[in-house]
């Protein structure tokens, strides 16, 4: 069984949002009937609510494929706007 690590930010995501997110599906159409149907798990369990909140750790299987929940924690963001540093924008864009 293939499994790949997806990010997320923040606690948690909805599950037909995650399927979309990893690439396990299309389209958001195709999310809603393949869990409608019980083709999604969550933890090894049938899942079919679309809006079952899965947390980091949690593994979505469908169909032999299958992606694991992990936190993005992206530190490397910077916001110009919101910085509270000497940072000069114009001086890094003109390197």
């Amino acid at each position: 069984m293939h499994e790949i690590e997806v990010g997320i930010t923040g606690e948690s995501i909805k599950l037909g949002q995650f399927i979309k997110l990893a690439s396990l599906v299309g389209t958001g159409g195709e999310a809603k009937e393949l869990i409608a149907s019980g083709a999604v798990t969550v933890n090894g369990e049938v899942s079919t609510q679309r809006g079952h909140h899965l947390h980091e750790g949690d593994v979505v299987c469908i169909e032999g494929q299958c992606a694991r929940v992990v936190a993005d924690d992206d530190d490397d963001y910077f916001d110009e706007a919101t910085a509270d540093d000497d940072f000069d924008p114009e001086k890094w864009r003109n390197m």
